[in-house]
């Protein structure tokens, strides 16, 4: 229909009264009325919208954005966690949609409000922020918030264990942090959309998230898809995830960055996690739960073909440890220890905490995969880094582009068909049957390898062997026994090193030529 403003309408109506008695021949002469052209189409929002705009405020200085009203920004975790978002007043509803969108209040460490936009037919329209989407419990306010407070983050719900219950699929709260679960999977670790400086001294930098775009699924839709600004002084950035919910849950996402000024330390598809104690890490164990961690290992498909197991550890001191590679496949922090035994912990269930998985999607050339471990005094903290560090600089003024896929699963046992490291401990040396003295200052290392084809193996023992390495010390004994209760092999690996110093140890298992596991790589500081 073409619309017409109120003079045009008058006008019509004037010239209609007088020609209501003109003859004929007058009505033939009058021409035809002019048709306001049609407005031309407005380009439907995507990806190139958004690195578009990372593109323009790359440009300007850095602005942290507005603060929150104080009564927020004093709530502390407990008061915060009591405002919630009413399940009725759920975003995404339309056309038979199986997604929800629900909202993060602002507040406690959540400081930095945000944009939330939801895109319908091709057109984005902000989320307005009111009062009336939560539930505030306890907590009251003596002045009404202001109207365009925005939000702390959001969360997609969707039916991932029942199909008639909308379970959490998907979390963005925080700087540039995201979850994501698969089926019976819990929260544990965390993706972030980049690092800048973790581990390096003098502290990091933390890009955020400033505005997001939700595109709204259509009936049955097995995907959604999100967009999101990434500011911060050194980097702007535009990120698009494709998120299929699943028992193994995926994420696709595309990044185009723009930097500002030269980053010393950029870390690409980071994963932050939590490890306290473990079997192989036991300076901690003053409590009923043996094992606390959300993940406990970083696990390596190097460009080689090689797959490195390399465990987690709680270290005195903060460790730096980087792994070379050039075209590396994959990479992830795993929770691969899945035995409710091991933590004992009815509330937290640390046994279903999601690995997550980094495949690159293209060619991400030279750098090192990269674990940075800060030493931690209780379970609360993340205190365990992942991350693909480039060997190439980003240059100001040039923007750069890659992609990746992350898995959230359980079962990470059909990535690489070889066998696996399932326990690493260590232990002061004994002497052996045969009355082999033990080197004074000696430590043992006892690695389970179990899986691929070491059952098959086991027929056969004496044709497997143990090829161990070290750097910057030596191996004083290493040998391998057959272990029925794993259908595997068990490692005993013993070295000596100086005191002060960190050695770094690798070791696998092969028959003849033939490669049979992963290497385990573990780095150890002699007590000084």
């Amino acid at each position: 229909m073409i619309q017409t403003d109120r003079r045009q309408i008058l006008a019509g109506l004037a010239a209609l009264l007088s020609l209501s008695a003109a003859p004929s021949a007058l009505l033939a002469q009058q021409p035809e009325p002019q048709q306001p052209a049609p407005a031309p189409p407005q380009p439907r929002f995507g990806f190139d919208e958004v690195v578009r705009r990372a593109r323009e405020i790359s440009g300007v200085p850095y602005e942290p954005g507005p603060t929150l009203p104080e009564p927020l920004s004093r709530l502390d975790f407990d008061s915060w966690r009591d405002i919630r978002f009413r399940p009725d007043r759920a975003l995404l509803a339309q056309n038979g949609s199986p997604f929800r969108m629900q909202m993060f209040h602002p507040g406690f460490l959540f400081t930095r409000p945000v944009v939330v936009n939801v895109v319908r037919d091709g057109v984005p329209t902000p989320v307005p922020y009111s009062a009336s989407l939560f539930d505030y419990g306890k907590v009251k306010f003596e002045k009404p918030l202001p109207v365009n407070l925005g939000f702390a983050g959001f969360r997609l719900h969707y039916p991932l264990n029942d199909p008639r219950v909308l379970d959490e699929l998907i979390s963005f709260i925080g700087a540039s942090y995201f979850r994501v679960l698969g089926r019976e999977q819990r929260y544990g670790l965390s993706a972030r959309g980049l690092t800048i400086g973790a581990g390096v001294p003098g502290g990091e930098e933390f890009p955020m998230f400033r505005e997001f775009w939700v595109e709204a699924p259509a009936a049955n839709a097995d995907r959604v898809t999100v967009y999101a600004l990434l500011d911060s002084a050194s980097v702007t950035g535009a990120y698009r995830f494709h998120i299929y919910p699943d028992v193994d849950s995926v994420v696709d996402i595309a990044v185009t960055l723009f930097p500002r000024k030269p980053i010393e330390k950029l870390g690409l598809a980071p994963l932050t996690s939590m490890f306290f104690t473990g079997e192989n890490d036991r300076r901690f164990h003053d409590d009923f739960r043996t094992e606390l961690h959300d993940s406990d290992g970083l696990m390596i498909h190097s460009g080689t073909g090689e797959w490195i197991w390399r465990p987690l550890r709680n270290p005195r001191q903060q460790a730096v440890s980087s792994f070379v590679e050039r075209n590396v496949r994959g990479f992830g922090l795993m929770q691969r220890d899945r035995a409710f035994e091991h933590y004992q912990d009815l509330d937290l269930s640390y046994e279903l905490r999601p690995s997550y998985w980094i495949e690159p999607l293209g060619d991400w050339g030279e750098g090192v995969v990269e674990l940075v471990e800060l030493p931690t005094t209780d379970e609360t903290n993340d205190n365990v880094v992942a991350l693909w560090a480039p060997k190439a600089p980003l240059e100001p003024g040039r923007e750069f582009s890659f992609g990746y896929k992350l898995t959230a699963m359980l079962d990470s046992a059909d990535l690489h068909p070889g066998g696996r490291i399932i326990n690493t401990y260590q232990a002061k040396p004994k002497a052996l049957g045969s009355g082999e003295p033990v080197t004074e200052g000696a430590r043992r290392f006892i690695v389970d390898f179990a899986g691929g084809d070491l059952e098959y193996h086991l027929r056969q023992p004496d044709k497997v062997e143990i090829v161990p390495s070290i750097a910057y010390g030596r191996i004083d004994r290493a040998f391998i026994v057959p272990n029925p209760k794993t259908q595997g092999f068990r490692a005993f690996i013993d070295i000596v090193v100086e005191p002060g110093q960190v050695a770094e140890m690798r070791a696998f298992l092969k028959s003849g030529e033939k490669t049979l596991t992963e290497t385990w790589s573990y780095p150890w500081r002699a007590e000084s």
